[in-house]
């Protein structure tokens, strides 16, 4: 199992966070963190996430993408837009109700952006617990069948505390 990584720029309010490897809950502190620091920030004007290479994702990290285009969305930013070349996140993303919040896009635009890369956030087991229960929650929300997906998953993780 390869560790996932997470890298981001921003230049003149576009921001851009790029997901590498296997994405999985171990950094959904990481994630949340940043996305929650990058979402404070006034001068973001629109934002931009690369899964081109990402082998795999977790329910828990698409839950947290979700949010922040939610998120965005709240804050008057336009739909963010999210790539992904993996035909099999591709999938899931619109099976997930993806393209309702985000611009679903199949390659990748030119940019001469430089990427640094999100430090590694370690938190307790109960903080981890709650950003899966919260990202999941955000994935119920975006659609029926994420609902029927998730909400045992959701009901077990609160009745864990």
């Amino acid at each position: 199992m390869s560790d996932g990584s997470i890298y981001y720029a921003c230049r003149n309010g576009h921001y851009v966070l790029k997901f590498v490897g296997e994405v999985r809950l171990t950094l959904c502190s990481t994630i949340d963190l940043h996305l929650e620091t990058m979402l404070a920030r006034r001068e973001i004007k629109d934002t931009l996430i690369d899964l081109t290479e990402t082998t795999t994702i977790d329910s828990t990290s698409l839950g947290l993408i979700a949010k922040l285009a939610i998120k965005a969305a709240e804050k008057g930013l336009p739909r963010p837009t999210l790539i992904s070349t993996n035909d099999d996140i591709t999938r899931i993303l619109y099976s997930m109700g993806f393209d309702q919040v985000f611009l679903l896009l199949d390659s990748v635009p030119a940019s001469g952006v430089d990427l640094e890369q999100v430090p590694f956030v370690m938190e307790s087991e109960e903080q981890v617990r709650e950003r899966i229960i919260d990202a999941h929650r955000v994935l119920i929300d975006l659609n029926d069948a994420n609902r029927a997906a998730f909400k045992d998953l959701v009901a077990t993780l609160e009745g864990c505390s």
